[in-house]
Protein backbone atom coordinates (compact mmCIF):
# COMPACT_ATOMS: atom_id res chain seq x y z
CA UNK A 1 0.00 0.00 0.00
CA UNK A 2 1.28 3.54 -1.28
CA UNK A 3 0.01 6.23 1.52
CA UNK A 4 -0.41 9.39 0.31
CA UNK A 5 1.73 12.91 1.14
CA UNK A 6 4.10 15.16 1.11
CA UNK A 7 6.63 12.60 1.23
CA UNK A 8 5.81 11.14 -1.82
CA UNK A 9 7.08 14.70 -3.47
CA UNK A 10 10.12 14.45 -1.39
CA UNK A 11 11.02 11.03 -2.77
CA UNK A 12 10.49 12.18 -6.33
CA UNK A 13 12.62 15.29 -5.92
CA UNK A 14 15.36 13.04 -4.82
CA UNK A 15 14.99 10.52 -7.83
CA UNK A 16 13.43 8.08 -5.33
CA UNK A 17 10.40 7.17 -6.93
CA UNK A 18 9.56 4.89 -9.96
CA UNK A 19 7.00 5.40 -12.34
CA UNK A 20 4.73 2.81 -10.33
CA UNK A 21 5.19 4.59 -7.01
CA UNK A 22 7.84 2.21 -5.28
CA UNK A 23 10.37 4.33 -3.41
CA UNK A 24 14.00 2.89 -3.97
CA UNK A 25 16.66 2.43 -1.11
CA UNK A 26 19.63 5.25 -2.33
CA UNK A 27 22.70 4.71 -3.97
CA UNK A 28 24.33 4.87 -1.03
CA UNK A 29 22.57 3.28 1.38
CA UNK A 30 22.84 0.09 -1.60
CA UNK A 31 26.33 0.91 -2.14
CA UNK A 32 27.65 0.91 1.38
CA UNK A 33 25.62 -2.49 2.51
CA UNK A 34 27.33 -3.68 -0.46
CA UNK A 35 30.35 -2.66 1.09
CA UNK A 36 29.79 -4.19 4.49
CA UNK A 37 28.38 -7.73 2.76
CA UNK A 38 31.57 -8.01 0.46
CA UNK A 39 34.07 -6.36 2.77
CA UNK A 40 35.26 -4.29 -0.23
CA UNK A 41 36.75 -0.57 0.47
CA UNK A 42 34.23 1.84 0.82
CA UNK A 43 34.97 4.99 -0.88
CA UNK A 44 31.19 5.56 -2.14
CA UNK A 45 30.10 7.75 0.71
CA UNK A 46 31.52 11.00 1.98
CA UNK A 47 32.59 10.35 5.67
CA UNK A 48 36.26 9.67 6.98
CA UNK A 49 37.14 6.74 8.79
CA UNK A 50 39.10 7.98 11.46
CA UNK A 51 38.32 10.70 14.05
CA UNK A 52 39.19 14.80 14.23
CA UNK A 53 41.77 16.41 16.22
CA UNK A 54 41.62 14.82 19.81
CA UNK A 55 41.66 17.96 21.40
CA UNK A 56 38.19 17.89 20.25
CA UNK A 57 36.99 14.94 21.38
CA UNK A 58 38.41 16.09 24.40
CA UNK A 59 36.39 19.13 24.76
CA UNK A 60 33.20 17.03 23.85
CA UNK A 61 33.69 14.85 26.72
CA UNK A 62 34.91 16.81 29.32
CA UNK A 63 31.45 18.82 28.37
CA UNK A 64 29.19 15.93 29.13
CA UNK A 65 30.73 15.09 32.56
CA UNK A 66 30.04 19.36 33.16
CA UNK A 67 26.75 18.47 32.19
CA UNK A 68 26.84 20.41 28.96
CA UNK A 69 23.63 17.95 28.05
CA UNK A 70 20.19 20.01 28.28
CA UNK A 71 18.55 22.02 25.45
CA UNK A 72 20.95 25.02 24.19
CA UNK A 73 19.97 28.18 23.00
CA UNK A 74 17.84 27.90 19.80
CA UNK A 75 20.11 30.20 18.43
CA UNK A 76 23.11 28.34 19.49
CA UNK A 77 25.57 28.38 22.36
CA UNK A 78 26.93 32.10 22.57
CA UNK A 79 30.86 30.69 22.54
CA UNK A 80 30.32 28.97 19.17
CA UNK A 81 28.18 32.12 17.98
CA UNK A 82 31.07 34.12 18.83
CA UNK A 83 33.36 31.86 17.02
CA UNK A 84 31.68 31.17 13.56
CA UNK A 85 31.69 35.11 13.52
CA UNK A 86 35.27 35.38 14.31
CA UNK A 87 35.95 32.80 11.73
CA UNK A 88 34.28 34.71 9.43
CA UNK A 89 35.76 37.74 9.87
CA UNK A 90 39.86 35.98 9.76
CA UNK A 91 39.04 34.17 7.01
CA UNK A 92 36.77 36.19 4.46
CA UNK A 93 36.85 39.57 5.73
CA UNK A 94 33.31 39.75 6.72
CA UNK A 95 31.86 41.61 10.02
CA UNK A 96 28.71 39.44 11.37
CA UNK A 97 26.71 39.73 14.76
CA UNK A 98 27.07 37.01 16.51
CA UNK A 99 23.69 37.79 18.40
CA UNK A 100 21.77 38.78 15.33
CA UNK A 101 23.64 37.31 12.21
CA UNK A 102 24.89 33.71 13.34
CA UNK A 103 22.15 30.62 13.90
CA UNK A 104 23.76 27.27 14.97
CA UNK A 105 21.86 23.97 13.09
CA UNK A 106 21.43 20.72 13.22
CA UNK A 107 23.93 20.11 10.11
CA UNK A 108 24.21 21.42 6.54
CA UNK A 109 21.25 19.91 6.09
CA UNK A 110 18.86 21.28 7.97
CA UNK A 111 19.76 24.85 7.80
CA UNK A 112 19.89 24.31 3.87
CA UNK A 113 15.89 22.90 4.36
CA UNK A 114 15.20 25.73 7.09
CA UNK A 115 16.57 28.07 4.77
CA UNK A 116 14.13 26.82 1.51
CA UNK A 117 10.86 25.95 3.52
CA UNK A 118 11.22 29.90 5.51
CA UNK A 119 11.88 31.48 1.68
CA UNK A 120 9.84 29.83 -0.75
CA UNK A 121 6.66 29.42 -1.44
CA UNK A 122 4.90 26.91 -3.62
CA UNK A 123 4.83 27.65 -7.38
CA UNK A 124 8.69 29.62 -7.01
CA UNK A 125 11.78 28.42 -8.79
CA UNK A 126 14.74 27.10 -7.19
CA UNK A 127 18.20 26.60 -9.31
CA UNK A 128 20.81 24.72 -8.57
CA UNK A 129 23.43 23.13 -10.30
CA UNK A 130 23.85 19.57 -11.50
CA UNK A 131 24.73 17.18 -10.44
CA UNK A 132 23.05 18.09 -6.72
CA UNK A 133 23.27 16.46 -3.46
CA UNK A 134 20.23 15.02 -2.89
CA UNK A 135 18.52 16.50 -0.45
CA UNK A 136 18.30 19.53 -2.70
CA UNK A 137 15.65 18.22 -5.28
CA UNK A 138 14.03 16.76 -1.45
CA UNK A 139 13.40 20.45 0.04
CA UNK A 140 12.56 22.06 -3.11
CA UNK A 141 9.48 19.52 -3.73
CA UNK A 142 8.71 19.62 0.23
CA UNK A 143 8.47 23.46 -0.48
CA UNK A 144 6.23 23.01 -3.40
CA UNK A 145 8.97 24.65 -5.35
CA UNK A 146 9.89 23.60 -9.00
CA UNK A 147 13.61 22.51 -9.32
CA UNK A 148 15.43 24.30 -12.22
CA UNK A 149 18.88 23.22 -12.72
CA UNK A 150 22.07 24.52 -14.69
CA UNK A 151 24.13 22.35 -15.93
CA UNK A 152 28.06 21.29 -14.31
CA UNK A 153 29.49 19.45 -17.58
CA UNK A 154 32.82 17.33 -18.07
CA UNK A 155 35.76 17.97 -18.04
CA UNK A 156 35.93 21.21 -15.74
CA UNK A 157 32.44 20.54 -14.37
CA UNK A 158 31.85 25.01 -14.49
CA UNK A 159 28.73 26.61 -14.83
CA UNK A 160 28.58 28.13 -18.25
CA UNK A 161 27.30 32.20 -17.69
CA UNK A 162 25.00 31.21 -20.64
CA UNK A 163 23.57 28.16 -19.34
CA UNK A 164 23.41 30.01 -15.87
CA UNK A 165 21.52 33.44 -17.36
CA UNK A 166 19.11 30.89 -19.09
CA UNK A 167 18.39 29.42 -15.96
CA UNK A 168 17.42 32.39 -13.86
CA UNK A 169 14.31 34.57 -13.94
CA UNK A 170 12.11 36.48 -12.27
CA UNK A 171 10.10 33.30 -11.06
CA UNK A 172 13.47 32.32 -9.19
CA UNK A 173 13.10 33.04 -5.40
CA UNK A 174 16.73 30.95 -4.24
CA UNK A 175 19.73 30.14 -6.61
CA UNK A 176 21.63 27.38 -4.23
CA UNK A 177 24.97 27.40 -4.33
CA UNK A 178 27.44 24.52 -3.65
CA UNK A 179 30.87 25.26 -4.21
CA UNK A 180 33.36 23.53 -3.60
CA UNK A 181 31.03 21.14 -5.21
CA UNK A 182 29.96 17.90 -4.03
CA UNK A 183 29.87 15.15 -6.34
CA UNK A 184 32.06 16.84 -9.01
CA UNK A 185 35.08 18.39 -7.23
CA UNK A 186 34.40 22.50 -8.57
CA UNK A 187 35.37 25.26 -7.50
CA UNK A 188 33.83 28.03 -8.89
CA UNK A 189 35.53 31.34 -10.50
CA UNK A 190 34.86 34.66 -9.18
CA UNK A 191 33.28 35.24 -12.29
CA UNK A 192 30.73 32.53 -12.09
CA UNK A 193 29.93 33.34 -9.05
CA UNK A 194 29.76 37.70 -9.80
CA UNK A 195 27.92 36.66 -12.49
CA UNK A 196 25.20 34.53 -9.30
CA UNK A 197 24.94 38.26 -7.49
CA UNK A 198 23.79 40.24 -10.20
CA UNK A 199 21.38 37.83 -11.83
CA UNK A 200 19.74 37.33 -8.16
CA UNK A 201 20.05 41.17 -8.08
CA UNK A 202 18.41 41.73 -11.56
CA UNK A 203 15.48 38.94 -10.81
CA UNK A 204 15.24 40.14 -7.06
CA UNK A 205 16.18 36.43 -6.15
CA UNK A 206 17.62 35.41 -2.66
CA UNK A 207 21.01 33.44 -2.64
CA UNK A 208 21.40 30.10 -0.70
CA UNK A 209 25.28 28.74 -0.40
CA UNK A 210 25.97 25.40 0.70
CA UNK A 211 30.29 25.55 1.58
CA UNK A 212 30.47 22.81 3.87
CA UNK A 213 33.59 21.90 1.74
CA UNK A 214 35.01 25.68 2.36
CA UNK A 215 38.51 24.40 3.60
CA UNK A 216 38.69 21.48 1.57
CA UNK A 217 40.64 23.06 -1.15
CA UNK A 218 43.29 22.05 -3.38
CA UNK A 219 44.51 24.45 -5.86
CA UNK A 220 42.47 27.23 -6.08
CA UNK A 221 40.48 29.98 -3.40
CA UNK A 222 37.49 29.49 -1.83
CA UNK A 223 35.19 32.66 -2.21
CA UNK A 224 32.44 32.81 -0.24
CA UNK A 225 29.42 34.67 -2.23
CA UNK A 226 28.56 36.98 0.59
CA UNK A 227 31.83 38.90 0.02
CA UNK A 228 31.00 39.95 -3.43
CA UNK A 229 29.83 43.14 -3.66
CA UNK A 230 26.26 43.66 -3.68
CA UNK A 231 25.91 40.14 -2.52
CA UNK A 232 25.53 40.30 1.50
CA UNK A 233 22.00 41.46 2.14
CA UNK A 234 20.57 38.60 -0.30
CA UNK A 235 23.03 35.95 0.81
CA UNK A 236 22.22 32.88 3.39
CA UNK A 237 25.76 31.70 3.94
CA UNK A 238 25.62 27.66 5.31
CA UNK A 239 28.74 25.38 6.87
CA UNK A 240 29.30 22.96 8.89
CA UNK A 241 32.25 21.79 11.32
CA UNK A 242 31.49 18.10 10.32
CA UNK A 243 34.02 18.17 7.38
CA UNK A 244 36.56 20.53 8.23
CA UNK A 245 37.17 18.43 11.75
CA UNK A 246 36.31 14.76 10.12
CA UNK A 247 33.22 14.99 12.56
CA UNK A 248 30.80 14.26 10.65
CA UNK A 249 28.45 12.52 12.65
CA UNK A 250 28.32 15.45 15.60
CA UNK A 251 25.91 17.26 13.23
CA UNK A 252 26.88 20.95 14.10
CA UNK A 253 26.17 23.16 11.37
CA UNK A 254 25.25 27.04 11.07
CA UNK A 255 23.88 30.02 8.63
CA UNK A 256 25.33 33.49 8.67
CA UNK A 257 23.14 36.37 7.29
CA UNK A 258 21.49 39.19 7.61
CA UNK A 259 19.16 40.10 10.78
CA UNK A 260 15.91 40.03 8.82
CA UNK A 261 16.81 36.36 6.88
CA UNK A 262 17.95 34.79 10.12
CA UNK A 263 14.87 35.67 11.66
CA UNK A 264 13.06 34.07 8.92
CA UNK A 265 15.06 30.92 9.09
CA UNK A 266 14.86 30.31 12.36
CA UNK A 267 11.12 30.44 12.78
CA UNK A 268 11.15 27.09 10.42
CA UNK A 269 14.42 25.74 11.67
CA UNK A 270 13.53 25.91 15.37
CA UNK A 271 10.60 23.91 14.44
CA UNK A 272 12.93 21.33 12.88
CA UNK A 273 14.96 20.30 15.90
CA UNK A 274 14.86 23.45 18.50
CA UNK A 275 18.38 22.86 19.05
CA UNK A 276 21.11 20.01 19.54
CA UNK A 277 24.11 18.70 20.19
CA UNK A 278 25.19 20.46 23.34
CA UNK A 279 28.10 19.11 24.41
CA UNK A 280 29.38 18.96 21.11
CA UNK A 281 28.99 23.07 19.96
CA UNK A 282 32.07 23.92 22.29
CA UNK A 283 34.31 21.71 20.92
CA UNK A 284 33.74 22.93 17.12
CA UNK A 285 33.87 26.36 18.43
CA UNK A 286 37.39 25.40 19.60
CA UNK A 287 37.95 24.29 16.39
CA UNK A 288 37.22 27.42 14.17
CA UNK A 289 39.87 28.77 16.33
CA UNK A 290 42.73 26.31 15.53
CA UNK A 291 45.54 27.78 14.84
CA UNK A 292 45.67 28.61 10.49
CA UNK A 293 48.11 25.63 9.96
CA UNK A 294 45.34 22.97 10.54
CA UNK A 295 43.18 24.30 8.04
CA UNK A 296 45.92 24.86 5.39
CA UNK A 297 47.39 21.11 6.68
CA UNK A 298 44.07 19.60 6.87
CA UNK A 299 44.17 20.38 2.85
CA UNK A 300 47.45 19.45 2.02
CA UNK A 301 46.49 16.01 3.55
CA UNK A 302 43.72 15.34 1.64
CA UNK A 303 45.16 16.84 -1.82
CA UNK A 304 48.09 14.23 -1.52
CA UNK A 305 45.22 11.59 -0.54
CA UNK A 306 43.18 12.96 -3.37
CA UNK A 307 46.79 12.48 -6.31
CA UNK A 308 47.05 9.25 -4.58
CA UNK A 309 43.23 8.07 -5.47
CA UNK A 310 43.33 9.66 -8.81
CA UNK A 311 47.17 8.19 -10.04
CA UNK A 312 45.37 4.55 -9.14
CA UNK A 313 42.49 5.25 -11.05
CA UNK A 314 44.35 6.31 -14.12
CA UNK A 315 46.53 3.31 -13.78
CA UNK A 316 43.48 0.82 -13.77
CA UNK A 317 42.63 2.98 -16.90
CA UNK A 318 39.96 5.31 -16.12
CA UNK A 319 39.82 8.83 -17.67
CA UNK A 320 39.96 11.20 -14.67
CA UNK A 321 38.73 14.73 -14.14
CA UNK A 322 40.45 16.57 -11.80
CA UNK A 323 38.87 17.95 -8.27
CA UNK A 324 39.60 21.43 -7.08
CA UNK A 325 37.82 20.70 -3.60
CA UNK A 326 35.73 18.62 -1.67
CA UNK A 327 36.03 14.71 -0.78
CA UNK A 328 35.35 13.51 -4.28
CA UNK A 329 36.67 12.71 -7.75
CA UNK A 330 34.81 11.97 -10.89
CA UNK A 331 36.17 9.01 -13.40
CA UNK A 332 34.69 7.94 -16.59
CA UNK A 333 34.70 4.27 -17.26
CA UNK A 334 34.22 4.56 -21.01
CA UNK A 335 37.66 3.55 -21.81
CA UNK A 336 37.13 0.38 -19.49
CA UNK A 337 34.62 -0.72 -21.82
CA UNK A 338 31.89 0.74 -18.97
CA UNK A 339 29.03 2.12 -20.51
CA UNK A 340 27.04 1.99 -17.77
CA UNK A 341 28.74 2.97 -14.79
CA UNK A 342 25.55 1.43 -12.40
CA UNK A 343 26.37 -1.63 -13.57
CA UNK A 344 29.93 -1.07 -12.62
CA UNK A 345 29.81 -0.07 -9.33
CA UNK A 346 27.72 -2.94 -8.96
CA UNK A 347 30.46 -5.07 -10.00
CA UNK A 348 33.35 -3.44 -8.39
CA UNK A 349 33.79 -5.17 -5.44
CA UNK A 350 33.71 -8.52 -7.04
CA UNK A 351 36.20 -6.79 -9.61
CA UNK A 352 38.67 -5.12 -7.75
CA UNK A 353 36.92 -4.79 -3.89
CA UNK A 354 36.13 -1.62 -3.70
CA UNK A 355 32.86 0.26 -4.31
CA UNK A 356 32.10 3.52 -5.22
CA UNK A 357 28.79 5.71 -7.01
CA UNK A 358 27.80 6.10 -10.58
CA UNK A 359 27.56 10.19 -10.76
CA UNK A 360 24.09 9.51 -12.47
CA UNK A 361 22.91 9.32 -8.79
CA UNK A 362 23.14 12.93 -8.64
CA UNK A 363 21.14 13.95 -11.59
CA UNK A 364 17.88 14.02 -12.42
CA UNK A 365 16.49 11.15 -14.80
CA UNK A 366 16.19 13.01 -17.77
CA UNK A 367 19.51 13.63 -17.61
CA UNK A 368 21.13 10.47 -16.45
CA UNK A 369 22.31 9.37 -19.67
CA UNK A 370 24.47 12.17 -20.12
CA UNK A 371 26.55 11.15 -17.69
CA UNK A 372 25.84 7.61 -17.50
CA UNK A 373 29.74 5.84 -17.79
CA UNK A 374 31.06 8.76 -14.68
CA UNK A 375 31.63 7.31 -11.05
CA UNK A 376 32.47 9.65 -8.12
CA UNK A 377 34.95 7.96 -5.27
CA UNK A 378 34.98 9.29 -2.26
CA UNK A 379 38.98 9.95 -1.31
CA UNK A 380 38.25 11.26 2.67
CA UNK A 381 40.00 7.56 3.93
CA UNK A 382 43.26 6.70 5.46
CA UNK A 383 46.71 6.52 2.92
CA UNK A 384 47.21 2.94 3.57
CA UNK A 385 43.20 2.37 2.59
CA UNK A 386 43.52 4.63 -0.38
CA UNK A 387 46.59 2.87 -1.41
CA UNK A 388 45.26 -0.21 -1.23
CA UNK A 389 42.45 0.94 -3.05
CA UNK A 390 44.42 2.34 -5.62
CA UNK A 391 46.42 -0.95 -6.01
CA UNK A 392 43.15 -3.40 -6.39
CA UNK A 393 41.79 -0.87 -8.87
CA UNK A 394 44.70 -1.71 -10.78
CA UNK A 395 43.01 -5.23 -11.87
CA UNK A 396 40.42 -3.29 -13.73
CA UNK A 397 43.35 -2.87 -16.27
CA UNK A 398 44.03 -6.35 -16.44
Amino acid sequence: MIIDGPWLAAARGAGLLAADGSVATTIFAEMSALAVRTGAINLSQGFPDEDGPGELLEIARQAIADGVNQYPPVLGMPVLREAIARHQKHFYGLDVDPDREVLVTAGATEAIAAALLALVSAGDEVVTFEPFYDAYGAIIALAGARHVTVPLRAPSFEPSLEDLRAAVSDRTRVILVNTPHNPTGAVFSREVLAEIVALAERHDAIIVTDEVYEHLVFDRPHTPIATLPGAWDRTVTISSGGKTFSLTGWKIGWVTAPAALITAVLAVKQFLTFAGGAPFQPAIAHGLEMPDAYFSGLAATLRAKKDLLSAGLADAGFEMFDSHGSYYLVADAAPLGYADAVELCRELPRLAGVVAVPLAAFYTPEHRADVASLVRFAFCKRTEVLGRAANQLAALAR
